[in-house]
């Protein structure tokens, strides 16, 4: 692997956070977390989606588990956007990117919330699903990478992994809204309400707040390193992506391994956990909304937090750490269920301030990547990761919770910590410390 890359402070000496700084994080995150609810508000009404986009009659475990498959599309089509959005992001702006990609979450939202059901239009309805689904997917793909590029590249040396910890964050505030709208809807709309009009309320908020942060980011401004890699004519001659595949395997391959402990922990441990643990052992619906509500704030502390560690112990050390905790917290959180649930409401926002260690994976990504070719580096190994472990998690863990055993989300989690911990180990054994 190519040495390590500091960054934007690449141009810049340490100093804390400014003014100026903390508005950007700001507004980054807020637009983040905006997008973030339109891409995952689809889980939260899965049940609805199942019995309304598919013939009556059809299997609950068959309905969700096309319902899963539908909502894996989006996955599949990251590396799409991932790849179109960063090549122009390293040629020609973080800032135009950054604002396109969320233009493009919010037309697709808003547009499932007016779509009509398999009742009223036949198989056309899971097909128009599946598409608007696929645009959602090439949205995300730009605007999870650039938005770490962009705020790492703002913020000042030694205050990279509290800015990268901040957006990720942001992001799942995101997921704290769809999962708080949602048990709202639940609480106060009947089983026949939701299936009859309440399922839409979210994805037309979703549109409306797509387009409140494609507002917000007018007042963003271009990143200092970008700006001055393009005075100083510094940006890639060459098709980024190709200089990506052609020198920098090592951290596309890095990238990819540490992502797939992200995919697993959001995916399997709050965006699933609330449809996989309410049947199997016997969680009453309230108790699983507000622990799910609970876990997601947590998880939004945690992603500070261990943004923070990174600046504090490096990179490596705290994706050990963060792991392992990870790993056991799991166990736990299965354990309690297992044994009737009882500290459930406990367990699961433990659980949810741990899951706050991917916020430390993009503080990784964004220093093994030289800037000239961040972008398209950061995103092609996240997106196509996403795309590869996203899509085959959401369908396997729910075929596998639905005819197999209840704790092999745990097992699943489990592995993939285990494996972040092996590229700490790598990390820390080459003893070339990242820079940030």
């Amino acid at each position: 692997m190519h040495a390590v890359n500091p960054l934007p402070s690449e141009v810049g000496s340490s100093r804390g956070l400014s003014r100026g700084d903390i508005k950007t994080l700001f507004l980054a995150a807020l637009g983040g977390a905006l997008e973030f609810y339109d891409f995952v508000i689809f889980l939260f009404v899965a049940n609805q989606l199942g019995q309304l986009f598919f013939p009556t009659g059809t299997a609950s475990w068959l309905a969700k588990l096309q319902v899963y498959g539908i909502f894996a599309a989006g996955y599949l089509a990251r590396p799409l956007g991932g790849i179109v959005m960063a090549h122009f992001g390293d040629r020609s702006g973080r800032k135009k990117m950054f604002t396109l990609s969320v233009l493009l979450m919010a037309l697709p939202t808003l547009a499932i919330g007016c779509l009509p059901v398999y009742g009223q239009i036949g198989i056309a309805a899971p097909l128009l699903l599946l598409m608007l689904r696929i645009i959602q997917g090439v949205a995300i793909g730009g605007e999870v990478p650039g938005a770490w590029v962009f705020v790492a590249e703002h913020a000042p040396r030694g205050r990279v992994g509290f800015a990268c910890g901040s957006l990720t964050s942001g992001l799942t505030i995101g997921i704290l809204i769809g999962s708080l709208v949602a048990a709202w809807l639940h609480h106060v709309l009947s089983a026949d309400q939701m299936l009859d009009w309440g399922w839409r309320v979210p994805f037309v908020l979703g549109g409306a707040f797509g387009f409140v942060a494609v507002w917000l980011r007018r007042w963003l401004r271009e990143t200092p390193v970008f700006a001055a890699m393009r005075e100083r004519k510094e940006l890639s001659r060459e098709l980024p992506l190709g200089a990506v595949l052609k020198g920098h395997i090592g951290a596309v391959v890095m990238s990819m391994l540490v992502t797939w402990m992200l995919t697993a922990a959001i995916l399997v441990l709050i965006l699933m956990l609330p449809g996989l643990v309410q049947k199997p052992f016997h969680i009453k619906q309230d108790d699983v909304s507000l622990g799910n509500s609970l876990a997601a704030f947590c998880l939004s502390i945690g992603c500070l937090f261990y943004g923070w560690l990174v600046d504090r112990i490096g990179v490596a050390w705290a994706l050990m750490i963060g792991s392992i905790t990870l790993l056991l917290g799991t166990y736990g959180l299965y354990g309690d269920l297992a044994s009737g649930g009882a500290h459930f409401l406990t367990w699961y926002p433990i659980v949810g301030f741990l899951v706050g260690a991917v916020g430390v994976i993009p503080s990784l990504m964004v220093a093994v990547f030289p800037a000239a070719i961040r972008f398209s580096g950061l995103s092609f190994a996240y997106n196509v990761a996403y795309a590869v472990f996203g899509a085959s998690t959401a369908t396997l863990i729910g075929y596998m919770a639905e005819r197999w055993k209840e704790n092999a989300p745990a097992h699943y989690v489990a592995l993939t910590a285990a494996v972040s911990v092996l590229v700490a180990l790598y990390v820390l054994i080459r003893r070339k410390p990242l820079a940030l």
